[in-house]
């Protein structure tokens, strides 16, 4: 028996760990560009002898991209997936830059399908790499430990079974098994944060500091996305234990560490209104002041229109009209 090239092996290990809890006859959805990531996640995923089916998404950013789209869907046709579905998207009017309006068009049209076609997982082909470029832009932004946590591992549908696999090993995986990747013009478009990360900032980190920081990197996102999630819990419970009749009780705040009394104040912001992606640091530590720096200061607005006041010893949601 030919020996497995250890590219080819890492992203198939990296696959079924991936589908490991799901039943042997769920209908599996691979997300595929016609990249080496998504062309190796899905090679893999089809010799795991899983039902598969693939889905590639037509963005209408690039001429041709229609083209592109039924060339992968070709290909999957081919090499024995079922169903295979081409989802053309439209980015307008969505917000964001084109990278998030992207995104969010591409992951609604893969949930969709998935909901439609019945399928128990849509994998996502991200490697370690993106990981990396993840963590480093989040830590840029001032994104805090949400953003730190980077892309998770799942989410609803939608799985990323190679975070542990380097980019270079897919790119490999490919040519070992005689796969031709797509190269997508905007992954090398300095217009793009990503790509500046990609092409100017990790190159530097590796030289400076070893190949190893990839990976650490990716670690670093994991471990914090599991502090995260052990924080959530408990913010969630202290969020409940806050409330009062008229809104969260501030002697109940002041008694919870900053940690969790950040998030249970933004979990209560959402909860009132504000718009998840509007709702930003400042907005929290204003609503925090209210409880921990209290001199007489006026209502915290908040997105969507929301107003926050404290009034003696609550903090209560006040309508925009009572707003001074």
């Amino acid at each position: 028996m030919a020996r497995i090239p250890p590219p080819v092996a890492a992203v198939r290990m990296a696959v079924r760990r991936g589908l490991a809890d799901l039943p042997e006859d769920a209908l599996i959805l691979v997300a595929c560009s016609g990249g080496a990531d998504s062309l190796a996640l899905a090679s893999a995923a089809r010799f795991a002898g899983r039902r598969t089916g693939l889905v590639t998404v037509d963005h209408g950013l690039q001429e041709g991209s229609d083209r592109r789209a039924r060339s992968v869907a070709a290909w999957a046709r081919d090499a024995g997936f079922d169903p295979v579905r081409i989802e053309t998207v439209s980015v307008a009017g969505l917000s964001g830059g084109p990278e998030a309006a992207a995104r969010t068009a591409r992951y609604d049209a893969l949930t969709t399908a998935a909901a439609e076609l019945g399928a128990a997982a849509v994998l996502l082909g991200h490697t370690r790499d993106d990981q990396a470029e993840t963590v480093l832009l989040a830590l840029a932004r001032g994104a805090g430990p949400r953003g730190l946590s980077g892309m998770p591992a799942r989410r609803g549908v939608l799985r990323r079974p190679l975070l542990d696999v380097a980019r270079a090993d897919t790119r490999k995986a490919c040519a070992a098994l005689g796969l031709a990747p797509w190269e997508d013009p905007h992954n090398t478009d300095p217009a793009y944060a990503r790509s500046r990360v990609r092409a100017s900032v990790l190159p530097v980190l590796v030289d400076a500091l070893g190949a190893g920081v990839l990976g650490n990197l990716a670690r670093t996102a994991a471990l914090v996305a599991a502090d995260n999630a052990a924080l959530d819990e408990l913010s969630a419970a202290a969020l409940e234990e806050a409330r009062s009749e008229v809104g969260l009780a501030v002697p109940r705040l002041a008694a919870m560490s900053p940690a969790i009394r950040g998030r249970v104040l933004h979990r209560w912001a959402r909860e009132l209104g504000a718009a998840g992606g509007a709702l930003a640091y400042g907005h929290v530590t204003a609503l925090d002041a209210l409880v921990t720096d209290w001199h007489g200061q006026g209502a915290v607005h908040l997105p969507a229109g929301i107003g926050v006041e404290r009034r003696s010893d609550d903090l209560v949601r006040v309508v925009p009209s009572h707003i001074s």
